[in-house]
Formats: C-alpha cells, structure tokens, sequence
C-alpha cells in the first residue's frame, strides 16, 4: 500500500492503545504567502471543474456524485509534501538529518505488552467472527487482530479528515500527484458505486481510509462487506475492517496453513549476505546449514520441503528469523521488514503466548540518514546493489555491507556503523 514514513510514524504512537490522531506534523508543514494561495486556490477550483471532471465522467462517475463529493472542497496548505504551481519541492532540513536508528526501537516493550494485551481481548471479543474469517480467506485471526492493531489500535485511532479535501490538495500539487489523481479518481468511484457516501469518506492526512488505512485504490480491490448491510464499510464495522484486512493478504497470496516465520541462531560460518528474498533455501537446507530455532524445538515437518528465506534486520546486532513467503504478503501491507515482522512477532505472541525475541537488539544507531545514504552511493560506486539510496538499511544494503566486509578482511555485521560509514570509501 502506498504509505508516507510520517504517517506510519504516528500510527505506532497509537499502538500504546491511546487514540492518537492522524494529525499533521507540524514541523513538516510549510509556510506560503497569502499571495501565492489566494492565486493557487483559483487555479485549484478551475482544475477541479475542468481537467478533474473530464476525467471522472471517462471513469464513469456522475455529475451529481462528482458535485456531492468536492463541493466545498478546498486546498488544505497545511498537508505536507505540498508543491504549489511554480515552486519547487522543499527539503526540510530534518529529511536529510533525521536520525538512524537501531531496529529495536520498532519493539518497545511497552508499546508491543500494550498491541499484546489489548490484542488478546480482541481475539476473545471476536472469536466466533475471526474464526470465519480464517475459514473464508485462509488468514489467521492473530495476523488479522496483529494487523487491526498496528493500523488504528483496533479502531480507536480518530480518522478526522474530510478524505476528498486531502486527495484532491495532494493530487494537484503533491510531490507525487499523479498517484494521488489515481486515488482522487477511485474515491469518486467508491462513492458512484454506492460502497460508502461521501460525507463519511474520512481519511488521514496521507489519504489512507478507515481502520485498515486503506489507499482508495486498495479499498477498490479488497473491502468487503461482510456484515451485510450493503456496505464496504472499514470504517465503522468491525465485521467489514476484519474480513477486508484479509481479503488484502488474501490477495496478495498468504498461503494457508503455513506460519509466517522462526526466530533463528545463525552460527559465525553462515554469512548475514544470505540474506532476501532472492536467494531461498528449503528449510532443511537452511538446518543443513546448523541454522536452528532458538526455541530449541525442531522446524514444523510439514515445512522442510518448502522454501523460505534469512532475515536479519539488524545484521549481527539482532535477533535473525528463517521466515515463509507469508512473511512477504505481510510486508506487501507497508514496504517494511520491521513492519511485517512486527505483524508476525505480535501475533505470535497473542496466539500462542510466545514471548519476546530471545535474541536481542543491540546498541546501534547514531547516524544520521544522510550518512548511511552517503554510504550506500559509495557503495553503488563500487558496483554493489543497495537498493535505493535512502538512508535505511534494507536487506540489500545489509547484505551489500556483508559482502564488503568479508571482502575487506572485516567480520561481516551486514549493518552500518560509524566505523562502516568512514571505511567504505
């Protein structure tokens, strides 16, 4: 799903099990003259009602609904990521500053106990509900609940923006309008066809739409209404939040029956840089290997034949998991390893009563996401595969940092550091 960093941000304050709202952050917030809006709102309302509407009547929406819906709708300046016609983007200095972290700061102890508990009186409060939902889409009620949880603290996160005031700023002048036109244009067709009026259209500031903080664009393809009222309804309805969530992992091919992965000791002579998604092993190469679960029991039978993958979000300064192809459907829900291993560690231990990772997160961090991003040119430079030069660590620059430390003489950590960020020249 498309997604901002900021909001995801905010997401996890609620997963303390406070109602936080989606509100704008206001050091991302940009300061414009009076001038410059009065002469940009005009423009805004000329491109409403002729490049905006001829394309809404192409995807078939009606005159009445296209009225119903932006009628009143003005350009909200507070919205990050805002690019006036002609301007130029502009980078906060806290974008390139902005601090790397260690992983570990993504499982709080007390923000995961707090998804833990509240999870658990979910899965209780919904029993009956969740165990039908499993049986029609294939998804465990703990990842449905683990979900629910990250994305709206289980429905009491307060949506509070009108969403067609906040697709329509972002599709005329955000940094990535062409997306938000997409998502513009979607919204009027949720309302077209009759899946949920305009008036209750409530979004976050990034233009995310109800518990599950779906994109009008996913909402098209995976809400359900499964209460039966007639209604795609994830906004107030339970029943329609939980069976959407997993029609989403549905679709994106959760597979039955299968876990979504194993907390690992990976001994000193099996290399981090086999880490991705890219280089599966069985599980019963992976244990021909001398990988074991650190739990000490044995890996389910039923999955030795099957392939799965090495993960290692802190390279060797954190816990390493093998994990399924489920494992990457939840990562489908947000382009993060932290997110869907947050996901399956928090369901885990709502389920089955696991505890917490026995390996832990060490002390690393301390960069700024201009150092790291710096690295990673440097390392493109010398022919490396980093990914995208962004200031995080994905597994591909983890793995990248594995093979030019072995390369190098150095133990490889997969992970940057201060004495990395210096060497790698």
């Amino acid at each position: 799903m498309q997604k901002t960093f900021l909001r995801q941000a905010l997401v996890a304050l609620s997963l303390l099990g406070v109602a936080v709202p989606l509100s704008i952050p206001s050091a991302q917030a940009q300061t414009y003259s009076a001038a410059l809006q009065s002469k940009t709102n005009a423009a805004f309302q000329q491109w409403l009602q002729n490049d905006l509407w001829s394309q809404a009547q192409q995807r078939g929406i009606s005159r009445s609904v296209f009225d119903q819906s932006l009628s009143g709708v003005q350009l909200n300046w507070k919205l990050p990521d805002l690019v006036p016609p002609g301007t130029k983007p502009q980078t906060p200095k806290q974008q390139t500053q902005s601090e790397f972290g260690s992983p570990g700061n993504y499982f709080r102890k007390g923000t995961v106990d707090s998804v833990v508990s509240n999870g658990k009186a979910k899965l209780n409060a919904h029993k009956s509900l969740l165990a039908k939902i499993e049986r029609d889409f294939g998804v465990p009620a703990g990842i449905v609940v683990a979900v629910w949880g990250r994305e709206s603290a289980f429905g009491t996160v307060k949506i509070p923006y009108n969403g067609f005031e906040v697709l329509a700023t972002k599709a005329f002048m955000a940094t990535r309008k062409d997306m938000f036109r997409a998502e513009l244009l979607a919204a009027l067709e949720i309302v077209q066809k009759g899946y949920m009026d305009s008036a209750h259209l409530k979004s976050s500031w990034a233009g995310a739409l109800g518990q599950p903080q779906f994109m009008p664009t996913s909402y098209l393809k995976h809400a359900v209404d499964y209460d039966g009222d007639g209604r795609r309804d994830i906004w107030n309805s339970v029943p329609d939040t939980l069976a959407s969530i997993a029609a989403y992992l549905q679709h994106f091919g959760w597979q039955k029956g299968r876990d979504w992965g194993f907390e690992v000791n990976v001994p000193q002579n099996v290399s981090c840089s086999l880490e991705g998604p890219d280089q599966g092993k069985t599980f019963k190469d992976w244990t021909a290997l001398g990988i074991t679960r650190v739990n000490g029991k044995a890996f389910p039978a039923q999955e030795m034949a099957q392939e799965s993958f090495l993960l290692m979000p802190a390279g060797r300064h954190g816990p390493a998991f093998i994990v399924t192809p489920n494992f990457y459907v939840l990562k489908n829900y947000n382009m993060s390893d932290l997110y869907a291993l947050f996901i399956g560690h928090v369901s885990d231990r709502m389920s089955y009563g696991a505890g917490g990772f026995q390996q832990g997160w060490g002390d690393v961090g301390g960069l700024y996401r201009s150092d790291v991003a710096a690295m990673q040119k440097r390392l493109q430079k010398q022919g490396y595969d980093v990914g995208k030069p962004d200031g995080l660590a994905g597994f591909k620059t983890r793995r990248s940092i594995g093979i030019w430390q072995a390369k190098n003489g150095q133990p490889a950590t997969c992970f940057p550091d201060k004495a990395l960020v210096k060497a790698i020249r």
